[in-house]
């Protein structure tokens, strides 16, 4: 672990750990609370689909089953409905649903936020770049209401989710913050929807959001959980397990 780098990351988000260390941590907790290890889970996750998610991701996780890709640009479910039934059809019959939701942001070594230095480049780059181009858009008064086109519809979308928020952003100190924030809002919100349309075959659900932060190209990538939450499917009863986490 590079304590000096998560010295950096701490001052923003002072809950992360390395994505290797939380992936541990939702295993263990998950295998000491229902018995079921990583081959019984069914894993969905609606993060980015940016390249630099791909290099950084835990490779514990591909211990559960899955990934089960529900996340378009900035970690947006854009996989909907169909998505979502599609994934719950693929559980086991005597496992259980793991869905984590997270959008991302890049905090570089040198603590800059928003951007990362990637492999092979000599400079920086945005972090989430879709997020950064809607967040330029909205500082800049671009953003028309409801200019949604086929040609770029999840970035459109996520504009449009910025300018429903648009004086929170604005007149945020760090507007990049507020930002993901507001995207970790968005998400959530539609993944809860999206949950109560689908019918899961299996007993128990695991729901887990977060703040997915990368590094530069020569350091981990870091999450900081906003949500670890069981439900039982037979009883309807939701328990907080984020103390356990």
């Amino acid at each position: 672990m590079d304590k000096k780098y998560l010295s950096t990351v701490h001052k923003i988000y002072p809950a992360a750990r390395t994505t290797e260390h939380a992936i541990d941590g939702l295993l263990d907790v998950i295998e000491r609370k229902l018995g079921l290890k990583a081959g019984q889970l069914m894993y969905a996750d609606s993060i980015c689909c940016d390249d630099v998610n791909i290099i950084q991701y835990p490779a514990r996780a591909y211990e559960m089953l899955g990934p089960f890709k529900m996340g378009g640009l900035s970690g947006f479910p854009f996989a909907g409905i169909s998505g979502m039934n599609a994934f719950a059809n693929h559980v086991p019959e005597e496992g259980a649903v793991v869905i984590f939701y997270a959008p991302h942001i890049g905090i570089s070594r040198a603590g800059k936020i928003g951007e990362i230095h990637r492999i092979g480049q000599s400079d920086n780059s945005a972090c989430c770049g879709a997020a950064v181009g809607a967040l330029t858009k909205l500082m800049n008064n671009e953003i028309l209401m409801d200019d949604i086109t086929v040609l770029d519809y999840q970035m459109n979308a996520i504009e449009q989710i910025f300018l429903r928020h648009k004086d929170r952003i604005k007149n945020a100190e760090h507007p990049i913050l507020e930002a993901t924030e507001v995207m970790y809002e968005a998400i959530e919100q539609r993944i809860d929807v999206l949950i109560s349309k689908t019918h899961y075959p299996c007993k128990h659900i695991i729901i887990a959001g977060g703040i997915f932060i990368n590094g530069d190209k020569d350091t981990e990538s870091y999450c900081e959980y906003k949500r670890f939450e069981h439900r039982n499917l037979e009883t309807g009863q939701t328990s907080d397990w984020m103390k356990d986490f």
